[in-house]
């Protein structure tokens, strides 16, 4: 296969990529997709900046976005992972509401968004409002578990945690992060994330090289992690198997 075959395949996207959109029914489906627009999402792209209202509401199929909470210095540190398994702008749910966190795109790829105007439209028609809902309580577990995992684990446990999140909403085991964008989301220095990256890289669980991450051992990642990673991953699979109600 050549390299240019090998590029289009990777960046094939579908809609029914992103969970939310492929929870809808049919005639939900049918209804939503003539506002749906495909998108390109490039690396460290703002989707959406705190503090204002989302024009959009993004559904990532094959790129990643991180919620940051900024500082008036410039300090960040990430509140929540958003992948194929969500969507971004879901303050629109909440009465149109302004969005408490930057949107960043953390990993680039493709994706679909809607306008804002259309967003709240479909979601008092269907089951579009149930889905969202759904996916709400979802993200409330990510952030609560996130702040108590900063408190109370150590980096080692949170890097192997965040790159764990990265490879669940992503179809290769390559992660494009350099220790900037790390010490970022994690909240802490670029030299401690090299300190800690070191440490999995001589374990041969990954492998780093100019901001590439390989992961080459998943299971030493989920043993080297802490609890936070499973109680997440087993509350996102809990709700996606409870019915929509009618």
């Amino acid at each position: 296969m050549s390299n240019n075959v090998q590029q289009f395949v990777k960046q094939v996207s579908l809609p029914m990529q992103n969970q939310l959109l492929a929870a809808m029914s049919e005639t939900e489906w049918n209804r939503l997709e003539s506002d749906l627009e495909e998108v390109d999402f490039s690396l460290n792209q703002v989707l959406c900046e705190s503090g204002k209202m989302p024009a959009y509401m993004y559904f990532p199929t094959t790129a990643i976005v991180s919620l940051l909470n900024m500082t008036e210095d410039g300090s960040s540190s990430e509140v929540a992972v958003v992948g194929n398994d969500g969507v971004v702008g879901i303050s629109l749910l909440l009465s149109g509401s302004n969005a408490s966190n930057q949107a960043l795109v953390q990993s680039a790829g493709k994706g679909y968004r809607i306008r804002a105007q259309a967003a709240k439209k479909a979601m008092y028609e269907g089951a579009m409002q149930r889905i969202l809902l759904r996916y709400s309580q979802d993200m409330i577990t990510q952030v609560t578990q996130l702040a108590f995992c900063n408190r109370h684990h150590t980096t080692d446990q949170q890097l192997c945690r965040r790159l764990l999140l990265s490879l669940d909403r992503l179809s290769t085991n390559e992660l494009i992060m350099t220790q900037e964008m790390l010490g970022g989301m994690l909240g802490i220095r670029r030299e401690t994330v090299t300190e800690a990256a070191l440490k999995l890289q001589n374990a041969g669980i990954i492998s780093y090289k100019r901001g590439q991450i390989t992961v080459l051992d998943r299971k030493g990642l989920e043993d080297r992690s802490c609890e936070c990673y499973a109680l997440v991953k087993n509350e996102q699979e809990r709700l996606r198997k409870i019915p929509l109600a009618s």
